[in-house]
């Protein structure tokens, strides 16, 4: 029997809640089975819930009710007015969500959006999920960020800092490792057996031979050089402007970019509603809809405006249990 997928609360007074429900009703029939840990006081009574007590009885429940591990908000949820107070049950979510996983009870963890600000001021220690998740599974440092969808996979060598330290943090060795974990990523999590890796330039022209740059000659071409030694696919360094046309795309399985935005503006761009946020170098998988809170949407559970798109999490649940069956070795 596969392992659910643990779903994970979110900020409360989001858009997670709403999703959760949207995505029990279009799953219901056909899986991915998969648990909520949040507040069954959001629910509303919306839709058939129930309780259970361990992840082991999400997959008889969920054909009839969405499976509710509780997690209980201190403090009354207002949507749209999201709170520090309830900082506590945000933050329990993810981790017994991951302990679910480590333990092998569920086969990965999918997260509804957090508000990191709101985090912060309870303080929450790190930039955001990606960080807490390797500090969880003591790989700091080792977490890569990459977002797919149908049309692109795409991995930023830097993620969560200003575009000054970005340029300053970017190096020889960071590029190798985050090459590396991608590649094992694809073969293991995706059934590739030869992922091709498309390295992208930081520089207009990706540098012009030196005249808009030398990091492409200095920095990443050695980099580039060091993955075609150990055996690895990989090409470029290509100009940012111009790899993620629809004629380059299908040349490549993921493109390994220098910074957040030179990988997400393509990728969000392209897809955002089934654009999904996975964390590659952990040894749980992770998934998450590639959007945020939308705290200025969001509604009571069961009085939905309908403006919450439950794509991408729908995209990011199906995506966590593709991975997790071909880690498992039941992938076909």
């Amino acid at each position: 029997m596969k392992a659910p997928i643990a779903l994970t609360l979110g900020d409360p007074a989001g858009i997670g809640p709403e999703l959760a429900v949207a995505a029990w009703q279009a799953m219901r029939d056909t899986g991915p089975v998969f648990f909520w840990l949040g507040d069954p006081l959001l629910l509303n009574d919306a839709i058939p819930f129930r309780l259970i007590e361990k992840p082991e009885d999400a997959a008889e429940t969920f054909p009839d009710a969405l499976p509710v591990i509780p997690i209980t908000c201190p403090v009354n949820v207002t949507p749209g007015q999201p709170t520090s107070e309830n900082a506590s049950a945000v933050i329990e979510s993810i981790e017994r969500a991951v302990s679910y996983v480590q333990e092998g009870r569920a086969g990965g963890v999918t997260t509804n959006p957090i508000a990191k600000h709101i985090l912060a001021a309870a303080g929450f220690a790190y930039p955001g999920h990606t960080e807490f998740l390797a500090a969880l599974c003591h790989t700091i440092g080792r977490e890569v960020m990459m977002l797919a969808s149908p049309q692109l996979k795409v991995v930023p060598v830097t993620i969560h800092i200003s575009l000054r330290q970005a340029l300053e943090n970017l190096t020889t060795d960071r590029i190798i490792a985050v090459a590396r974990a991608t590649h094992t990523a694809l073969r293991r999590d995706f059934g590739l057996t030869s992922p091709r890796l498309a390295i992208a330039g930081l520089n207009p022209h990706a540098g012009e031979e030196g005249l808009m740059g030398t990091e492409e000659q200095t920095i990443i071409g050695p980099a580039i050089a060091r993955l075609k030694n150990e055996g690895l696919c990989v090409s470029g360094p290509f100009p940012p402007d111009t790899m993620f046309s629809a004629t380059a795309r299908p040349k490549y399985d993921v493109a390994i970019c220098m910074y957040h935005d030179q990988a997400l503006i393509p990728l969000k761009t392209l897809d955002m509603a089934e654009g999904v946020n996975v964390t590659l170098g952990l040894p749980i998988i992770r998934t998450s809809p590639d959007h945020g809170t939308a705290f200025d949407i969001a509604s009571p559970v069961g009085r939905s405006t309908g403006r919450a798109d439950p794509s991408s999490l729908l995209a990011a649940l199906r995506l966590a249990d593709f991975m997790s069956q071909h880690r498992r070795g039941d992938g076909q």
